[in-house]
């Protein structure tokens, strides 16, 4: 007797699901990952218009954007319908869509999918709520703005689909909150490929890791630089802060006068580089989902120091995974207690990197995709 088919997969991404493409990239390469087993998928993306990044080509469009009460990413990536029309002349059994930038497409691809999955790498509204919170200005008031229009589209959009992927389960109370009449909604962790240990010997530094271009991370950087990096240099000699990460241009003027600081660019293997540091910080005030950043720190077993925001959804314990520190002063003390205390920081690597092994490597993350069928 012949085996019945391979179901059918359709799979939308905004931006490139391989590792290596950022932390979404990331996230979208382990899903894809896991449908290639079960299905036979077809992926789909788009090809964008070129538009500048000069100063004021930006400025220009968000403020267009700002008049029409319209988020950045959602409308650079609305209006593709016609880009869909070659991969909607078959039928799915399923339906998977990156990112709620793109959740508008499930009108097109609703009538050529039996089941409709959104993968939300962040809830929209908070990140764009915590960044106006994080930043001052014009910029605070644009994203209140874009905020408040994220929740309405979240309220219209996210009861269209069968299923909704979250991050943590701090994202799926949101949503509780945003949409009480939502569909089912799914821990699916952030989730590295599981990685071997590194015996890289440690270099007197910290390390920040990330784009360096993403909003959250250049607050992360703008604060760390004027409120705790001074404070590290008077007490640490001879201690130096690398900045790992692609996009280093977004922040070489806010460290740029700064002693003892270093701008990496891309490297080849995050994790790897993330092992020559004594203590990885993630001093982030502004964000959703989780964070990648500390993920690639336990799986090189270092010892990490991040704000409450930084660490969210992970399920991390202060003083036993990580140090959690939410001002200058706290923040400071914990990274000079970390360089002073070689013990210290080889148990929470230690266990930093037990809890990456047991919760968010690919094959640990692909649990929560087969406890909900797909």
């Amino acid at each position: 007797m012949m085996n019945p088919r391979k179901p059918r997969a359709l799979f939308l991404s905004p931006e490139a699901p391989v590792a290596g493409a950022g932390g979404g990239g990331l996230r979208s390469a382990s899903l894809l990952e896991y449908l290639r087993a079960k299905y036979d998928v077809q992926v789909v993306s788009f090809t964008l218009p070129h538009h500048s990044k000069s100063t004021a080509a930006r400025a220009w469009r968000n403020t267009w954007r700002f008049v029409r009460g319209a988020p950045p990413l959602l409308d650079r990536f609305s209006g593709f319908e016609s880009q869909l029309a070659p991969v909607l002349a078959h039928r799915y059994d399923l339906g998977v869509i990156e990112h709620f930038w793109c959740a508008p497409y499930a009108r097109a691809l609703r009538p050529h999918c039996d089941r409709l999955v959104l993968d939300l790498h962040n809830i929209e509204s908070r990140l764009a709520e915590t960044h106006a919170r994080a930043t001052g200005g014009p910029e605070s008031i644009a994203m209140s703005r874009f905020a408040a229009a994220y929740r309405r589209l979240e309220r219209e959009w996210l009861p269209q689909f069968d299923l909704l992927l979250v991050t943590s389960g701090d994202d799926g109370r949101s949503i509780d909150y945003l949409v009480p009449d939502h569909p089912r909604v799914i821990v699916y962790p952030n989730a590295l490929p599981e990685v071997a240990r590194a015996h890289t010997p440690e270099s007197h530094c910290i390390m920040f890791s990330g784009n360096l271009e993403y909003h959250p991370n250049i607050e992360a950087v703008r604060w760390f630089a004027a409120h705790i990096w001074p404070q590290i240099g008077e007490r640490a000699a001879g201690v130096t802060w690398k900045l790992s990460g692609r996009n280093e241009h977004a922040v070489r003027a806010i460290v740029s006068n700064l002693n003892g600081v270093t701008l990496t660019g891309p490297v080849d293997d995050a994790i790897a580089t993330l092992a020559e540091a004594k203590v990885c910080v993630v001093p982030l005030l502004s964000g959703s989902g989780t964070r990648f950043k500390i993920l690639e720190a336990w799986a090189a077993a270092r010892a990490v120091v991040s704000t409450t925001l930084g660490a969210e959804g992970l399920g991390a314990i202060d003083e036993q995974h990580l140090l959690i520190a939410d001002d200058a002063a706290s923040f400071s003390n914990a990274v000079i207690r970390l360089l002073d205390d070689p013990a210290l920081r080889q148990r929470l690597g230690d266990a930093g990197r037990a809890l990456y092994l047991d919760r968010f490597t690919w094959p640990a993350a692909w649990r929560a995709l087969e406890s909900a069928g797909i």
